[in-house]
């Protein structure tokens, strides 16, 4: 795997740290983005520095999650949001009630859509703001 495509993949699936370390050692050129990924030696980063570069957001990386809030028994929905009280807090002013329970999930997992399967990833890529609802479950007896 080259620098480019890990680097890629932190800005991806929002790995602030990564991203970042990787980006100071790209302008640094302690690396370039055709090198393999095996020359990313975080040491060779400043990391006073790439503290400030985080702290400041300078990739500009939100990340969103995934959260599962159980309705009742057998209905749950599914809503991205930055963190589980974002989460809490839409739903709370969406259904005008308390979840009985709040989980994260993984945006990696797969569902069924129609006659097709999707990730939570793929279908975040289709909100433009957050919190979302991105939809509903009712478990099978």
């Amino acid at each position: 795997m080259l620098v480019k495509d890990a680097y890629l993949d932190s800005l991806r699936c929002e790995e602030s740290a990564l991203a970042h370390y990787i980006h100071h050692l790209l302008i640094e050129k302690k690396i370039s983005l055709d090198d393999d990924m095996s020359k990313i030696n975080l040491e060779q980063a400043d990391h006073q520095i790439v503290k400030e570069m985080i702290q400041n957001n300078v990739l500009g990386i939100h990340k969103i999650r995934i959260y599962s809030l159980k309705m009742n028994q057998k209905d749950f929905v599914f809503i991205f949001a930055a963190n589980e009280q974002a989460a809490i807090k839409f739903y709370c002013e969406k259904f005008h009630l308390t979840p009985l329970n709040c989980h994260e999930y993984s945006l990696d997992f797969q569902l069924a859509r129609g006659n097709d399967v999707i990730s939570f990833r793929d279908m975040k890529k289709d909100c433009k703001c957050f919190p979302a609802l991105a939809g509903f479950f009712v478990k099978p007896y």
